[in-house]
């Protein structure tokens, strides 16, 4: 696996704690899981509750709070400190929304926030697209770690650019890359860490599944297998039929 900051995660996946029916559903999901992360929602109003804390702890993985809902720099800056002293880690997943229909995050606001979140001494995780000029610039600022979207958050679709993942992935070799948001489905996973990925993050869909401890462990099989096949050097795609019984050898009647 793939060193993020200094940590070696045991499996490459990441899951949000939101949106499940019930606070022992979330747990059965993380247990099925067998993810790395969690991933919080720092509330403002409150933090989301002291009991709710003490949950997340319970799980006994690493928690990576987020600033989701922050749509300008001076807000994400705030809630990541926020979050620094409420979860007492300096591991933050950085989200600067843009465009309130896509959930597509705002570059310029990004690198701003991203840039003085790594001089204040965070491990930043941005959430941010597949364009290369865009994460070289996160990069540039301080961060070690990339999570481009695959699709708008919270649309299951999938990954809609593969070609520009691939790119990305290229582009960045040692970078550790997380493909955050749109999956929905765990063919989605595999693909991403087929392809090299280190990590996937997803929320929505094993919170919204019939059986979200089911989906959850459906994913993070799914996620393994792909990092075991992207390990492995699969087979190179070829444009024409080759058979897997030579012909020497073949009896001639």
């Amino acid at each position: 696996m793939r060193d993020f900051y200094g940590t070696t995660l045991d499996t490459p996946m990441m899951l949000g704690t939101a949106r499940y029916p019930s606070p022992k559903v979330m747990e059965e999901a993380f247990r099925e899981s067998r993810a790395s992360v969690a991933t919080v929602s720092l509330r403002r109003e409150g933090g989301g509750g002291e009991a709710f804390r003490e949950m997340v702890r319970a799980l006994g993985i690493h928690v990576l709070p987020n600033t989701a809902g922050c749509h300008t720099a001076r807000e994400a800056i705030t809630t990541a400190q926020m979050a620094r002293e409420y979860f007492e880690t300096d591991w933050i997943k950085l989200e600067v929304i843009g465009n309130d229909d896509t959930l597509q995050p705002d570059p310029f606001g990004l690198v701003e926030a991203a840039k003085a979140l790594c001089d204040d001494g965070f491990k930043v995780f941005p959430y941010t697209t597949e364009d290369s000029v865009l994460a070289a610039r996160l990069v540039d600022a301080g961060c070690r770690v990339l999570m481009p979207w695959g699709a708008p958050i919270g649309s299951g679709q999938g990954l809609n650019n593969p070609f520009g993942l691939k790119a990305l992935r290229a582009a960045f070799p040692d970078i550790p890359l997380v493909v955050d948001a749109g999956l929905g489905l765990p063919s989605h996973a595999a693909q991403a860490m087929e392809m090299g990925y280190d990590a996937i993050l997803l929320n929505t869909a094993v919170a919204e599944a019939q059986d979200p401890a089911a989906m959850a462990r459906a994913f993070g099989l799914a996620a393994e297998a792909g990092a075991l096949a992207a390990r492995s050097g699969p087979m190179p795609v070829r444009d024409m039929a080759q058979p897997s019984t030579p012909v020497i050898g073949k009896a001639w009647l």
